[in-house]
């Protein structure tokens, strides 16, 4: 009985690092996330061969993602807020992996008209499906990490993006190049719905988890983390500030509010390169599909590095005793700077001097992307989720914007000129935004009705 005292004190005492385990979870979950997002960009040279898409038409198709994406975010939010992130990203892994294994068939629909519906419809139920997943990566990562920790764990698990392409890029190229298109979805597919059965399996509270310590559980929460986050917003909560006022609290912050127009801007480099980058490289730089597979993976590597590097310096500035408003502005507006460099690949016609430059363009956007870590740091504890949703609702504009309006642009001029210059410029506003709209970053506190 006393050796058993012993041990449990012994258990109290030392910090167990659960939290870490959660956020390899939420990277692999994202990675997954983001190159379900990008089978299409690298499918995209094939299927037009096979179905005789223009560039007009797979702009739209590109975008039909974002629409159901963007337009998903607010009830996302609530559900999150509702019923907590470890149902509702189940879910929605599960949809999301279910309807991209479903676009191996479209094919069989016969017709080239009936092949570009299905494919539409089908990345429009994706992107409905895929709505909760990052609310619900920055309200697991509000949950389960201090003030000083949070900068780095939501770089990590948005350079997921990053290292998606470094990963999936040339596996999905060579998929591709192998066995065809179609295989691209079928193994994306089932590796997602396996992964959903996984997240039901290990994802609990930090407050419920049996792995973690008291001294971890007493380290999250006096560090500023929401410890009983996926249980703050009870029905009574909503109801004290109201659905539609709490929407409007938020939409009537100023921060809030430069924070959300520089995620579009941020997500205009992003959607470029999950849609139009790899086709960029195929028409306007000559490569194969298996080439640009490859090298697409170089800007993606220095995307990764960039992003865990400006996480990692955010906090160590908030360590060292800078303000969070400092801590996180640094590095967002020094990234994004760096970024504006895409526009020079317009002037040089060396094949590596393009991807040097692509590749710093997003080091520095990884750099920047700090936004995750902003909403973490921002939201009223009552509706991280709806916040999030609003946030990501915002940002992924973009993805409706950004592939039909370079879709126009190169069906217009017959190059990617114009492109990079609309990319470039979302990098300044970004920067803009920041300097400008967004002043103190601090926590939100609802007013009640």
């Amino acid at each position: 009985m006393e050796m058993s005292r012993t041990a449990s004190s012994a258990n109290v005492a030392k910090r167990t690092k659960v939290r870490y385990a959660i956020l390899l979870l939420i990277f692999v979950i994202t990675t997954f996330n983001y190159a379900d997002r990008a089978t299409l960009s690298v499918t995209g040279s094939a299927m037009r061969g096979e179905f005789g898409f223009d560039a007009i038409k797979m702009g739209y198709i590109f975008s039909a993602f974002s629409w159901a994406y963007v337009l998903s975010q607010l009830p996302a939010g609530w559900l999150l807020d509702r019923f907590g992130a470890r149902r509702v990203y189940a879910a929605s892994i599960f949809f999301w992996s279910l309807f991209t294994l479903l676009q191996s068939s479209i094919g069989l629909l016969g017709s080239a008209a009936a092949a570009v519906t299905g494919l539409f419809v089908l990345r429009f139920a994706m992107g409905a499906a895929e709505s909760p997943a990052f609310p619900a990566n920055a309200k697991v990562v509000a949950s389960w990490f201090p003030t000083t920790e949070r900068g780095t764990a939501s770089a990590i698990f948005n350079s997921a993006q990053y290292f998606a392409a470094v990963v999936f890029t040339p596996l999905m190229a060579w998929l591709t190049h192998a066995f065809g298109w179609h295989m691209v979805y079928v193994v994306m597919g089932a590796a997602g719905l396996l992964l959903a059965l996984t997240w039901l399996k290990v994802m609990k509270n930090p407050a419920d988890h049996p792995g973690v310590s008291a001294s971890e559980l007493e380290y999250i929460e006096q560090g500023g983390g929401v410890v009983n986050g996926h249980h703050k917003a009870r029905p009574d909560d909503v109801a004290r500030t109201g659905g539609w006022f709490l929407v409007r609290q938020l939409l009537g912050n100023r921060m809030l509010v430069g924070v959300y127009l520089a995620q579009y801007c941020i997500n205009v480099l992003t959607y470029f390169f999950l849609t139009w980058f790899p086709i960029y490289l195929v028409q306007a730089r000559g490569m194969t599909i298996l080439q640009a597979g490859l090298v697409a993976s170089l800007p993606a590597i220095c995307g990764f590095s960039g992003g865990v590097l400006g996480g990692i310096l955010s906090d160590s500035l908030i360590r060292r005793g800078h303000s969070l408003t400092v801590a996180r502005k640094v590095p967002i507006v020094g990234g994004m700077l760096l970024s504006v460099s895409i526009i020079g690949c317009n002037y040089v016609s060396t094949d590596w001097i393009v991807v040097a430059l692509m590749s710093l363009a997003f080091f520095g956007k990884g750099i920047g992307a700090l936004g995750w870590a902003v909403v973490a740091d921002t939201s009223p504890k009552e509706a991280l989720g709806l916040s999030g949703g609003i946030f990501n609702m915002f940002g992924n504009v973009a993805g409706i914007v950004t592939p039909i309006v370079i879709g126009y642009l190169v069906a217009r001029s017959g190059s990617f000129n114009g492109a990079l210059v609309f990319v470039g410029a979302n990098a300044l506003l970004t920067v803009f935004s920041y300097l400008v709209i967004v002043k103190d970053i601090k926590r939100v506190e609802l007013r009640p009705r």
